[in-house]
């Protein structure tokens, strides 16, 4: 058994030799990364600049877009400087940082996933009370409550789980991953399972119901509204579902491979899947709300014209 405050290194077993390949992956990986900076960014910069976005949806938005460039910056830099490396290991403290940063990103986009589906609630529901409810000041709690909760939830995590003896350092992925490490732990871990329990329970529980009682009603407001009533919802609310839809997705195949035995599984198609919900949100995002969204579009398109010109 050894102590994991003096490990100085995890290896990533999840690899394989992709010979020359290994620069297409290269190639690949590095311009989805850039294109998820640029967009974000770019729709970051819009809605910061612009005072007419300054409104409770962009604003979310905005804190969405931020936490994405935010996880992609946690994941990509690892995995082209892996890609191109012979041997893959990862340096304890990388590990710890990068399972902090990764975690961190689900947590904050689940949470604001549900905070932009309560701010469509009293949009579609109460439209006369709409200002005076979502005041700045909520919308700053809530924004700050949408980060700290999850900051605040890791760090307690990490400083459960960096003391204990480990028996490895073998992690069977190719990123650090909170539940990896646990695994190599030999000593009980029945307190570090608790509090992670909890503090899922706390995001996704909490999360989730938000989400559904929400819904429920914009749905019963739809059928018993007018059409514009109808026109308004399925204008703002769809590419928020498709975002909740694709999340969800992606984090549920990260949760079931974490919890139960995928060996049977090719590892091709086990790494793609732990990939998912770390890829695809912050790539269609930015491409979907920049799309759907009219205002952000018309904005988009002169602040693109502004800098070309």
């Amino acid at each position: 058994m050894i102590n994991s405050t003096q490990v100085s290194y995890f290896a990533l077993a999840a690899y394989f030799d992709t010979g020359l390949f290994k620069y297409l992956y290269f190639m690949v990986i590095m311009s989805l990364y850039l294109f998820i900076v640029c967009a974000n960014v770019l729709l970051i910069v819009v809605i910061c600049t612009n005072r007419s976005l300054h409104e409770p949806m962009y604003l979310f938005l905005c804190s969405l877009f931020v936490n994405e460039l935010c996880g992609s910056t946690g994941l990509f830099p690892f995995l082209l400087v892996q890609i191109l490396s012979d041997i893959h290991t990862v340096s304890t403290s990388f590990c710890f940082l990068q399972i902090f940063c990764l975690h961190f990103y689900g947590a904050v986009e689940y949470l604001n996933l549900a905070i932009m589906s309560y701010d469509r609630y009293l949009a579609i529901c109460y439209p006369l009370h709409y200002n005076t409810c979502m005041t700045s000041k909520k919308i700053a709690i809530l924004i700050a409550v949408t980060w700290l909760y999850p900051c605040f939830a890791m760090v307690v995590l990490l400083s459960l789980i960096t003391p204990v003896k480990l028996c490895g350092n073998i992690i069977d992925k190719v990123f650090c991953a909170t539940h990896s490490v646990v695994k190599l732990i030999c000593s009980n871990t029945i307190g570090i399972n608790i509090f992670g329990l909890i503090a899922s329970f706390g995001t996704i529980f909490v999360a989730l119901n938000v989400i559904l009682y929400t819904y429920l009603h914009i749905l019963r407001v739809c059928f018993s509204g007018s059409k514009e009533t109808r026109q308004k919802a399925v204008s703002t609310c769809t590419p928020h579902l498709a975002s909740l839809l694709n999340f969800s997705v992606g984090a549920s195949f990260e949760l079931l491979q974490s919890r139960f035995d995928m060996n049977s599984a090719p590892n091709i198609l086990r790494i793609l899947l732990s990939l998912y919900f770390l890829t695809c949100p912050p790539l269609f995002n930015p491409v979907m709300y920049g799309l759907k969204m009219s205002k952000i579009r018309a904005l988009t398109k002169s602040l693109i014209s502004n800098i070309c010109s």
